[in-house]
């Protein structure tokens, strides 16, 4: 349970930091931890039916398709979430790739 909490914490603060360089828009600060609550449901609920259903896909690629499917949850959560958007998938593209950098970071920290 501790774990997921750092995690959306992660996701909130990944947000914050994907907003201070890319045209992504929360109405107030407390938007960021709410678009990390629900990317991590997000991630729980849908993700996993989605990786399943481009293992092909994803084979092919050599996993680089699993960008594509973080970016799909990003939008996702940014159409969920009133007060909070990312425009268009080249900027979901960008927040996903730092939102999984943030978390690999976090990972490697936690795994020392």
């Amino acid at each position: 349970m501790k774990r997921k909490i750092y995690r959306v914490l992660v996701n909130a603060l990944a947000f914050f930091i994907a907003a201070q360089f890319l045209p992504m828009v929360a109405s107030t600060p407390l938007h960021f931890l709410w678009a990390g609550i629900v990317l991590g449901l997000v991630n729980l609920m849908i993700r996993p039916l989605l990786i399943l259903l481009t293992i092909p896909l994803n084979l092919l690629t050599l996993g680089v398709f699993t960008l594509v499917i973080n970016t799909w949850m990003i939008m996702l959560t940014s159409g969920l979430l009133p007060g909070f958007s990312v425009p268009g998938f080249g900027v979901a593209f960008l927040v996903s790739v730092i939102v999984s950098l943030a978390n690999w970071v976090f990972k490697e920290m936690r795994s020392e």
